[in-house]
């Protein structure tokens, strides 16, 4: 069997597997978004974030960390696919996506403030400034 071609190759060679739950799905949020703002302006445009969405929450499943998170991940990628389909299953909307995934992206930028405010304050030997 041949692998994907993806879109985000660089990302999809390993780069997916150093960040964190919460940073994998902003970076999902954010196709999600660029979907919103497009789908009325230029179809062609939301087609390619839905599909760089899709790709991104299902290296997201693949990632072995999170083997516990299978069913929310999943679920949030059905109701990705019902948002685009116009949400005729589920009632799903891009908005209301869009505010699911923000939730990750506070919490992705709340732990990067905290893991540079840790570094700052051992300094870059692990222990405290200036010894």
């Amino acid at each position: 069997m041949t692998e994907p071609a993806y879109r985000h190759s660089e990302t999809a060679a390993g780069r997916w597997a150093q960040l964190t739950l919460a940073e994998q799905l902003a970076n999902v949020g954010s196709e999600v978004g660029r979907m919103a703002r497009w789908r009325s302006r230029n179809a062609s445009l939301a087609t390619g974030a839905f599909e760089r969405a899709l790709e991104l929450l299902d290296l997201t499943l693949a990632d072995p960390r999170w083997r516990e998170r299978l069913r929310e991940i999943a679920r949030a990628r059905e109701l990705l696919c019902d948002a685009a389909a116009g949400g005729r299953d589920y009632g799903t909307s891009l908005e209301a996506l869009d505010r699911y995934f923000l939730a990750f992206a506070v919490a992705a930028r709340a732990q990067r403030g905290r893991g540079e405010d840790e570094v700052r304050s051992r300094g870059a030997r692990g222990g405290p400034i200036g010894v």
